[in-house]
Formats: C-alpha cells, sequence, structure tokens
C-alpha cells in the first residue's frame, strides 16, 4: 500500500479535508454542531498548512500546522509557556489530527507524524503544541507528544494539551524508526562510517610527519585520479580553490575567455571581474553545450591567454566537453583552467593539457565539506603580487602546509578516497543509478533539461509541467524523506528542481521516489473530488 504525504494545495484536497474534519470532529468526537453539508471548516482555516496523507490521490489523514499567536491552546489555558515544563522559543500548534477509520492500524498516524516532524525542523520550530483527544493518547505517545498543563473540554470531548520536540519525538515509536532523509543532492554528500571514524579521531599537529605522511599520501590519490601533476590542499570551500585559480590566471597577464553557459560559468566571471581581470565571455543557453565550432570561431578573433570553463555546469547538469577545451586551448597557446568541482569522482577526467584545476571534498569524493584543492601542471612560485592565503606558490613551496591545517579533515579525505582504488566501480554506479532515474522520470512525463549526448551523468535538471512549483515539489518530496536540490536562488529562479546520483541510495529507495513522484505530480492534476 503506497501512501504519500504532502502538503495540500488543490482544491479536491481542501473539500476533502472539510469531509474528514466533519466526520472526526462532529460525528466521531462531538466537538461540534451538525449540519446539512457534512463539511466542517476550520476557524483558522486560511492561517492553517495541511499536511495530508493520500491513498490513489484521496485524503485518507491529515494534520494541520499553525504558527500565529495566540494558539487556539493559549485560549484554553492562557499562555502556553507558563505551563511546558520546557523552553522554547519557536513553537507552532499542531491541530485537527485525523486519520479515516478505515486507516487507524498506526501506520498512516506515524507517517503524518513523521511529515509533521521533518516540516517542523525545516521551518525551524523548536515545539508543538496540540490538544489530543483523550481517546488517543496511547497513539500520541507512541508519536512522541508528552502531556503537560490540565484537561479541557468536556467529558464527551475531553483533551490533554501535549507538546511534541525534536528530543520527545526520537524517544517515541515515531522517531525511533524514522529513516535518515534520502540524499539526492549535489552536496553535503552522505558520509561513509569510515569517513565519519576518519573525521572524529584525536587530532594531531600540522607540524608531525605523521601529517606529512597523511597529506603526500592525499595528494598522491588525488593526482592519480585525475592524472595531474601537482596538486595543493585549501582549507575552505570551491570559492577559495577558485580565488586561489583567478589569482594564477591574474598573473598571466593579457586577456582571457570564460565560457558561460549556467550559474558557475557566471561565477566564474564574477571572481575575475573581482580581480579586475580583462576577459571576454562567451554565451550559450542554460542547458546547452558549446560546440567546439562556436569555441574555435571566438578564440580565432582574439590572442587569449587563457580560457576557463565549468566542466560540469551544476546548474544545469551539462558537461562541457574537456577534451575540446584541451585541444583548443592548445592550439591558440592559451592556459586553460577548469573548474571541476561537480565532475571529480564523477566519471574519469584526464588533466594532462591544464594548467588550472579546482575541486573539493564535500561532493563526490563523499568527504566533509572544508577542503578543496587546485591542480596544476607546472610548478609555481610564490609571489607578492598576491594575498598570502590566495598565493599557490607558497603552498607549493611549503610541501603543501604553509598554515595550520586539520589532521580531521585531511584524514577523513584519505579515508574517501579509498573507495577510489576501485574508481570506475565507484563511476558505474553512479551513472547505472542516473539511467534508472532518467528513465523514470522520462516515464512519468517530467522533463530532463540536458539531453542526453551531452549531460553529466551524476545530476539531473528538472522542470515541472507548466502552472506547477518546482519548491511545492521540493517540498514535499522532503515530507516523503527525500532530500532533493531545489532551494538555491538561480533554480527557484527558474522553477526547477535537480535530483543528484554521487550518493549511494538503496534500489528500493530510488523505485519510491519516483512513485511518490508520480502520485505527486497526478495529485496536481486533481478536478474533481
Amino acid at each position: 500500500m503506497s501512501f504519500i504525504y504532502k502538503i495540500a494545495n488543490q482544491p479536491a484536497e481542501f473539500d476533502q479535508i472539510k469531509q474528514l474534519n466533519y466526520r472526526t470532529f462532529v460525528e466521531e468526537i462531538p466537538q461540534h454542531e451538525k449540519n446539512d453539508s457534512h463539511t466542517l471548516v476550520d476557524k483558522f482555516h486560511d492561517e492553517n498548512t495541511y499536511i495530508v496523507c493520500l491513498k490513489e490521490g484521496q485524503v485518507i489523514g491529515m494534520i494541520c500546522v499553525r504558527s500565529n499567536r495566540p494558539f487556539s491552546l493559549d485560549g484554553k489555558i492562557g499562555e502556553i509557556e507558563q505551563h511546558l515544563p520546557v523552553h522554547v522559543d519557536h513553537p507552532c500548534e499542531i491541530r485537527l489530527l485525523a486519520v479515516d477509520q478505515k486507516y487507524r492500524n498506526g501506520r498512516v498516524f506515524l507517517g503524518i507524524a513523521q511529515a509533521l516532524i521533518r516540516f517542523c525542523l525545516k521551518l525551524g520550530y523548536d515545539a508543538a503544541v496540540i490538544s489530543g483527544t483523550t481517546r488517543e493518547q496511547k497513539l500520541y505517545g507512541q508519536m512522541g507528544f508528552q502531556g503537560f498543563a490540565f484537561l479541557t473540554g468536556d467529558e464527551d470531548a475531553a483533551f490533554q494539551p501535549m507538546y511534541l520536540t525534536k528530543a520527545t519525538f526520537d524517544a517515541g515509536i515515531a522517531g525511533r524508526i524514522l529513516k535518515e532523509q534520502n540524499n539526492f543532492l549535489p552536496g553535503p554528500a552522505t558520509i561513509p562510517a569510515e569517513v565519519q571514524q576518519a573525521l572524529a579521531t584525536t587530532p594531531y599537529s600540522h607540524r608531525s610527519k605523521e601529517f606529512d605522511n597523511l597529506l603526500l599520501d592525499v595528494q598522491m590519490k588525488l593526482k592519480k585520479l585525475v592524472n595531474a601533476n601537482f596538486v595543493q590542499l585549501l582549507h575552505g570551500t570551491g570559492t577559495l580553490a577558485n580565488d586561489v585559480v583567478t589569482g594564477q590566471l591574474s598573473l598571466l597577464g593579457g586577456k582571457g575567455l570564460i565560457l558561460v553557459n549556467g550559474e558557475f560559468g557566471r561565477r566564474l566571471v564574477n571572481h575575475a571581474v573581482r580581480f579586475g581581470l580583462q576577459f571576454d565571455r562567451l554565451e550559450a543557453e542554460w542547458g546547452m553545450a558549446f560546440t567546439e565550432d562556436e569555441i574555435q570561431w571566438q578564440v580565432e578573433k582574439e590572442d587569449y591567454r587563457w580560457i576557463w570553463a565549468v566542466h560540469c555546469e551544476t546548474s544545469t547538469g551539462i558537461l562541457n566537453d574537456l577534451e575540446i577545451l584541451k585541444k583548443i586551448s592548445k592550439q591558440c597557446g592559451s592556459k586553460l583552467a577548469i573548474d571541476c568541482i561537480s565532475s571529480i569522482g564523477t566519471l574519469p577526467i584526464d588533466l594532462d593539457g591544464v594548467a588550472f584545476a579546482s575541486g573539493v571534498s564535500g561532493k563526490a569524493l563523499a568527504s566533509y565539506t572544508g577542503l578543496s584543492f587546485v591542480f596544476h601542471e607546472e610548478a609555481v612560485k610564490q609571489t607578492n603580487s598576491l594575498p598570502r592565503y590566495l598565493d599557490l606558490g607558497i603552498y607549493a613551496e611549503s610541501g603543501g602546509i604553509p598554515y595550520t591545517q586539520s589532521s580531521n579533515l585531511v584524514g577523513a579525505l584519505a579515508a574517501a578516497l579509498k573507495r577510489y582504488d576501485q574508481s570506475e566501480i565507484v563511476y558505474d554506479q553512479m551513472r547505472d543509478r542516473f539511467l534508472v532515474i532518467r528513465k523514470g522520470l522520462e516515464e512519468i512525463g517530467f522533463s530532463v533539461l540536458a539531453n542526453e549526448g551531452v549531460t553529466a551523468p551524476t545530476i539531473l535538471t528538472i522542470s515541472p509541467p507548466e502552472g506547477e512549483c518546482a519548491k511545492q515539489l521540493g517540498d514535499n518530496l522532503y515530507l516523503n524523506g527525500f532530500s532533493v536540490h531545489y532551494e538555491s536562488s538561480y533554480l527557484q529562479e527558474k522553477n526547477w528542481l535537480q535530483i543528484s546520483c554521487i550518493n549511494e541510495v538503496k534500489e528500493k529507495e530510488i523505485d519510491r521516489l519516483l512513485r511518490v513522484m508520480k502520485g505527486l505530480r497526478d495529485s496536481n492534476r486533481q478536478i474533481i473530488v
């Protein structure tokens, strides 16, 4: 039996909510008077967010969340903070928990509780309060609710004020069986147990021989992974690595060319502007790859000292052709720089012929965010023309350890790189996930932005059908236990959602993802009850 949890947004869903509300709080629990319409509209209906459980498009369970004060419970017992046994800063009120009588086997109740806790945590609520009917105290306890204050209502409909926090939820049955979110994000990665263990070891000095050996091991593995001559580790994100690359490009002088066909190509432009570099930009439509002819045509117009491009354009899923870029840069005598942040660890990469390339630890390599690296083809020397922290030459001349470094982060990366001793297996697994998800998305009617011939085998950018909202889809997937990429401003501007395949996810969970997406899409097509 397949249940789908979502935030109600369709007229048919609201009609069914009013009917379920009536059956539960008029016919079953005599809290309101009967009426001929057999519907009950909550007094806070316009302020409520309804989380519903659907089965074959029908609302079979619901709960609503409201954060406006005063709460309904404030009116019954006074300000709730005066009675709560715990301190709260951002409470919300939970109301109208109801499940159709045919489905009260516990599973729907627990599913609603799990969707509720995900919703509350996502919005930053630290506690939820509810008036729980005394008829279902055991059930509320399984969901993690704890009683406080005193009973309200009357003998026919008595209610116990109750509260739920993350701690009480975790202690209840629903919390103990709640699975971690299935990670379909392009970062942060799902961290393997052995990498977590490496991070948790006792730190030791970056000036020790032990750290020298650790860093050397990591550098050797990274260079082998992408066929590079040199690599330097930096303590910072990919933005730092690209700033360091920008600094090296500034030393070349002359004019450069930046290729832009997505958000991250656009960010390279911003790096160059901030350094005051002279450059042209060659732009292509987002979702389109550059052709060899258009790049060749551009470089024949100018004498470019350098060319800079993104390998995997994460914002669209496009994989720009590295071999074409290497060929053209060699022909025209330009230094080639490549942003490999989203491609390293996802497919074979050969950086022979690439002057500079950036990468990070926290995406496909499946280690912790906090380390980045710059590969370079030739030896580099330090210069007083660059800020110390951005001078690649200082790193190179000091054996890769110019400043304080974390043995924990480097050790975690070393542990993560071990699986790339059999890199082809890792690449094949990612590509297999990608193909299964892409085929499934297309079968249920979603359009994937990048054509198969130019797409990176790890990320799918999809645009919902006209009139549907990618953010709503992402929020609802989150309620069902799936973390996808949709909250970045550039995605919301274009109404796009992304599914990344870099993390290990069980086949049954991929199948469930596709089923839930189909169910959510079908629910948006409802026009009748």
